[in-house]
């Protein structure tokens, strides 16, 4: 069953990288690969992933130097890779915001299981706390409650749901399909045009007129909302 979560592997082996890719995604996961320390800044802003899997040594960047940009403009878990089982290199990534560490080479089944419990550990941390859309919108998600300017804002449960799924994926595109599997679940049969609809009524609640809609449609592929 497919995963909300997507997770960003910056990775230059690329038999690594392939079984990887191939274990996450039969679990269900959204994986996005970068062989260079550039191309997965630029991948980690692009697409905000819920996880990144990231090697200390690569071509063009130190892998540590990526963790602390990366753990600087995101709380989003870092796992870190080395060929080195040295305590100091474990001790500096962690000190630069890791989150966990494993050294190579490494089973598949273990570096699996240690995701599922920094996503798991994640979402608690996001659930409790209040999460920002813009300075003048947020969700808290204890109450299932929606603010603007401070004031509330009448949200059915799938609008709520829909919205909640979007603040949690800034900046990620979603095909109308995967929208209805995360938010409506695979047992839902209903039309592509049930997302268009919710769509629609949180851009009317929320949106102001002169400015961007929070959510943006990307032509020919679905909807995104844009991180600050």
């Amino acid at each position: 069953m497919a995963k909300d979560e997507t997770i960003l592997i910056i990775e230059d082996e690329e038999s690594i990288m392939d079984i990887l890719a191939y274990a996450l995604r039969k679990e269900g996961y959204r994986v996005n690969g970068a062989a260079t320390g550039q191309e997965g800044v630029r991948l980690f802003e692009g697409i905000g992933p819920d996880l990144v899997i990231l090697d200390v040594m690569l071509p063009d960047m130190d892998g540590f130097d990526i963790c602390k940009k990366l753990t600087a403009m995101s709380n989003v878990p870092v796992l870190m890779l080395t060929a080195r089982d040295d305590i100091v290199d474990k001790v500096l990534g962690l000190e630069l915001g890791a989150d966990d560490y494993m050294t190579k080479p490494f089973d598949v089944r273990e570096i699996i299981a240690r995701i599922k419990v920094l996503l798991r550990r994640q979402g608690r941390t996001v659930a409790s706390t209040s999460l920002a859309i813009n300075d003048r919108i947020r969700i808290e998600p204890r109450s299932h409650t929606v603010l603007k300017d401070n004031e509330i804002v009448v949200f059915k449960p799938k609008e709520y749901d829909l919205l909640l799924f979007f603040v949690q994926h800034k900046n990620q595109v979603f095909s109308r399909e995967e929208i209805l599997d995360s938010v409506w679940d695979f047992d839902y049969v209903g039309d592509l045009r049930t997302v268009d609809v919710h769509v629609q009524r949180v851009r009317k609640k929320l949106d102001d007129a002169m400015l961007p809609s929070i959510i943006e449609t990307v032509f020919g592929v679905g909807y995104k909302m844009r991180g600050n």
